[in-house]
């Protein structure tokens, strides 16, 4: 019997992932950090409309900053973190939006941050709901009961500091609000 000089039993799987981790962030190349540390960047935003959409469906944000979802349609709207694996929502990325009436009105927002880097999937209750495909995974699918497009309202936020991933989001993200893009 073998015996090992480690506490704890680390799973095969779970040593690679850890070593790799370990590597990069050995690896990773060092920045300005101390001069940077206390510049917050600017936040994201996901911008909805009368489409019953998220505009920008997937984004790309640093751990810790803001991710801003804007209503710029005259109906509320929800925004509700789940788990794929078990539909779980979250207690915590669960927020609602009213809605806006129109251009030169002050725009209803939702502010979310996550300190971990992973995936955060969501959607909107109001005009989508879980259903389990199959395999068993939770999917967002559209109510049958609402207009817009064909695709349910739902998104993912990759939380990440990969400097390719984080340019790869839509220029607008950037704007608070977008001109002509109210609706309801």
């Amino acid at each position: 019997m073998h015996t090992s000089h480690c506490p704890r039993r680390i799973p095969h799987m779970l040593r690679h992932s850890a070593a790799a981790l370990a590597v990069g962030l050995l690896l990773a190349p060092v920045s300005h950090a101390a001069t940077a540390a206390n510049t917050q960047p600017a936040p994201v935003y996901v911008h909805m409309n009368g489409a019953n959409m998220f505009l920008e469906n997937v984004v790309v944000v640093r751990p810790g900053q803001d991710v801003v979802f804007v209503d710029q349609d005259t109906g509320a709207h929800t925004i509700i973190g789940y788990a794929p694996l078990t539909g779980k929502t979250s207690t915590r990325f669960d927020g609602a939006v009213q809605g806006t009436p129109g251009p030169g009105h002050p725009v209803s927002t939702y502010s979310i941050a996550f300190k971990h880097p992973g995936l955060q999937f969501y959607y909107c209750s109001v005009h989508a709901e879980l259903m389990k495909e199959p395999g068993g995974r939770m999917v967002p699918k559209k109510r049958p009961t609402v207009h817009g497009f064909g695709d349910p309202m739902a998104g993912l936020i990759i939380v990440t500091s990969d400097k390719k991933l984080l340019a790869d989001n839509p220029a607008t993200t950037h704007e608070k609000t977008l001109p002509d893009y109210f609706g309801g």
